[in-house]
């Protein structure tokens, strides 16, 4: 597949780099919501990363959170995420990480997921297995939500409907054996994919906290849905991740606390 995972993890790893140097040091806080922040190194890490993507790809198109859409008549298309977990950045919790995916008519085909404080590498290739650093990773085998550990994310609105998660959030803690909540989406998938959460579920994202995520789960073993059991995909706004055997259940929950 060309060297379109290669140069996503060269991407990844440039933005982690920023995210590195600047750890601990956020000198810029701005407000895109009542809640909702980016940084200067969210803003460091982007243009750093489209500069090498188009420097590789330039008939690609790029779609990233911090403002980039260059959208162009190619069937591909790079989403990213140069800081996924701002908020946790800016108060110097360790969990974040960048993300770059590439998506190929529709499809994603290719995406890393680096943390670089841990130095944690996730990649994955469609049809070619998901790795952490270099070793071949797989969702757990867990089938019984009473045993699972699963995580979750809050919306930037959510206080806006803060009933709803609340609801989803009480129903997993009735039916789960924990729920955590890191506030990093793509790190949550990927911790799926390699048997840390045995499944995750969040409303309300967008494509570039997903892309790269999803396909290391899927490729991990793992199953990725709407809230409905339905098809996923990045432009939907509800995801359930899970290694499988759980898939089921937490749907059920879900729809639980719907009703």
């Amino acid at each position: 597949m060309r060297d379109y995972l290669e140069v996503a993890v060269e991407a990844a790893k440039l933005g982690g780099e920023v995210l590195k140097q600047s750890y601990g040091q956020v000198k810029k806080i701005e407000y895109k919501g009542e809640i909702n922040i980016v940084t200067n190194v969210d803003k460091r890490s982007e243009i750093l990363i489209v500069e090498l993507l188009n420097s590789r790809f330039p008939t690609h198109s790029i779609l990233a959170e911090e403002g980039t859409d260059m959208a162009k008549s190619s069937e591909y298309k790079w989403v990213i995420d140069p800081l996924d977990g701002t908020t946790n950045y800016a108060h110097d919790y360790p969990i974040f990480c960048v993300s770059v995916g590439l998506e190929r008519n529709g499809e994603m085909i290719a995406g890393a997921v680096y943390q670089p404080i841990f130095e944690e590498l996730f990649v994955a290739e469609k049809g070619g297995g998901a790795y952490l650093n270099g070793r071949k990773i797989q969702v757990s085998r867990v089938d019984n939500l009473k045993q699972a550990l699963v995580s979750t994310g809050f919306p930037y609105d959510v206080l806006e409907n803060a009933g709803q998660a609340m609801k989803d959030f009480s129903c997993f803690v009735d039916s789960a054996q924990a729920v955590r909540r890191d506030g990093s989406a793509a790190l949550d998938l990927c911790y799926v994919a390699m048997g840390r959460f045995d499944g995750f579920w969040e409303p309300r994202l967008k494509p570039w906290d997903t892309a790269a995520g999803v396909l290391v789960v899927t490729e991990g073993g793992g199953r990725v849905t709407d809230f409905h059991n339905g098809l996923y995909s990045i432009y939907k706004d509800q995801v359930v991740a899970s290694n499988g055997l759980l898939h089921e259940q937490m749907c059920q929950v879900l729809q639980r606390a719907r009703q």
